[in-house]
C-alpha cells in the first residue's frame, strides 16, 4: 500500500532561517546531531522547493517521535517543516506535511509526483538508534 506508514523510507524536517537566524538555526542543528540518530541531508540553503534558506535534517520511521518532540519544543521559534519520504514528493511535501512555526510558501511546481533522488536518502539505513 503506497500511503501504509511502513512503506515510507524516513522523514525530512527542514529548518528555516535568515541572516539574522542563522546562528539559532546552527545550535538547533548541532543539538539535534550531537543527541538525536539524524544526518544532515545535502542541499543546504536555498534549494528545490525551499524558497528560503534551510537546513535539511534525514531521520528514520524509528525517530519521529523523538526528534519531532524535541522540535516542537525546542526549535526556538524557528519554522520547521516536517515531511514523510514516501513515493510522491509533491504530496509529501503538501498533504503529508506537519508544519511548526508558519508554513513557508514552497515552490511545489518544481517537485514531481514521484519517488526521492537516491541522493536525497544518503545512509538513511546507517542511522543509529540513540536512547534519550
Amino acid at each position: 500500500m503506497a500511503n501504509s506508514p511502513e512503506a515510507l523510507h524516513g522523514y525530512h524536517a527542514h529548518i528555516y532561517y535568515s541572516d539574522e537566524t542563522k546562528p539559532i538555526a546552527d545550535k538547533v542543528r548541532n543539538t539535534l546531531l550531537a543527541d538525536f540518530p539524524i544526518q544532515l541531508g545535502n542541499n543546504l540553503g536555498i534549494a528545490g522547493p525551499h524558497p528560503v534558506p534551510q537546513i535539511p535534517i534525514i531521520f528514520k520511521k524509528d525517530a519521529f517521535d523523538r526528534v519531532v518532540r524535541w522540535l516542537m519544543l525546542n526549535r526556538e521559534g524557528l519554522d520547521v517543516l516536517i515531511h514523510p519520504l514516501g513515493d510522491d514528493e509533491y504530496d509529501d511535501h503538501t498533504a503529508h506535511a506537519v508544519w511548526l512555526g508558519t508554513p513557508v510558501a514552497l515552490k511545489v511546481n518544481t517537485l514531481p509526483h514521484g519517488p526521492y533522488p537516491k541522493d536525497l536518502l544518503p545512509g538513511l539505513d546507517d542511522l543509529p538508534l540513540r536512547p534519550l
